[in-house]
């Protein structure tokens, strides 16, 4: 056998190897982030916000569900989820069950695409060269999970502007429908949240830079998004492959900067589509953030939204 054939053989019983274990161990391997960002107004006690997104879950995934529930254990101050729950048109009950215990404690929330339209096969190669298509996928009962979450008293932030009291410390929250479809509105929200706020937060799904721009001008302090996976398959050493969304590789999750104030997290998520069940180097996720004061005097930067350093693992 020659050294071509050896070679060959030997990447695709690798390949093979890494998808084997992509999709039958590290789909499966529920992690736990911590990070500590510096947003809060000065003088703030520390808050804990858990930040969970990208579900997709279908019926069965009782795996999934007992983990996502078990979280309630952080006794988190704020929940925060950034869409993509669904998978399945049957799959509210399973997200409500994996939620429930989560459900007890302030929560707010923005919807992706696939809240709204199932999944389908999808050629790989359009997320290396960036085309989007049409969702073609059918409907979801988005409507059914966001009345249930409300009535449980999550708050809807899609367009909206709220304030939540998160015992005793108030959080200004704006959010966005989903840009990744071109669902955003921007103008809705547009405008400084008025004073008084120990946090001013805003919530997308997908992290698109016209969106965190806006947000940015707006002077808030913590942008949170889902959407990316992380890359879901990530290289060791150079990290995502892509992200599937406008922003730099090195932002495909974690936290980082985007511009001279305003901090941004990204969520890998906790699940994937039924179409392409595997991650690589990127365990599926859930965040623990714990939000400290910022510095009473902001350091000097130059740094803008354009060249920003990213803080991301």
């Amino acid at each position: 056998m020659n050294s071509w054939a050896r070679l060959a053989i030997g990447a695709t019983t690798t390949g093979a190897a890494a998808v084997a274990y992509g999709a039958g161990v590290e789909r499966r391997r529920w992690t736990l982030r911590e990070a500590t960002m510096p947003v809060l107004a000065p003088g703030t006690r520390p808050l804990r916000v858990l930040h969970v997104s990208d579900l997709h879950m279908t019926p069965g995934q009782r795996g999934k569900q007992r983990w996502v529930a078990d979280l309630a254990a952080l006794e988190p101050d704020l929940v925060v989820n950034t869409g993509d729950n669904l998978a399945h048109t049957r799959a509210v009950p399973s997200v409500m069950a994996a939620l429930d215990p989560l459900l007890s404690r302030p929560g707010v929330f923005v919807f992706g695409s696939n809240d709204y339209f199932g999944p389908t096969p999808k050629n790989p190669a359009r997320y290396l060269t960036g085309t989007r298509t049409k969702p073609t996928g059918e409907l979801l009962p988005w409507r059914d999970l966001r009345a249930a979450m409300v009535e449980r008293g999550w708050q809807d932030a899609t367009h909206a502007r709220l304030t939540v009291d998160v015992d005793g410390v108030s959080v200004a929250v704006a959010g966005v429908d989903d840009p990744h479809l071109g669902l955003d509105r921007y103008d809705r929200v547009a405008g400084r949240p008025g004073p008084g706020h120990a946090l001013r937060l805003g919530l997308t799904h997908s992290p698109e830079p016209r969106v965190l721009d806006a947000f940015a001008a707006d002077g808030y302090d913590l942008v949170m998004a889902g959407h990316t996976h992380g890359g879901q398959l990530r290289l060791p050493g150079y990290g995502a492959i892509v992200t599937n969304c406008g922003i730099d590789r090195s932002r495909a999750r974690g936290a980082s900067r985007w511009g001279t104030h305003t901090h941004l997290h990204v969520s890998a998520g906790l699940g994937t589509s039924p179409w392409a069940p595997v991650r690589f180097a990127c365990p599926p996720e859930a965040t623990l953030l714990t939000l400290v004061a910022r510095p009473a005097v902001p350091a000097s930067a130059d740094a803008t939204p354009a060249d920003a350093a990213a803080d991301v693992g």
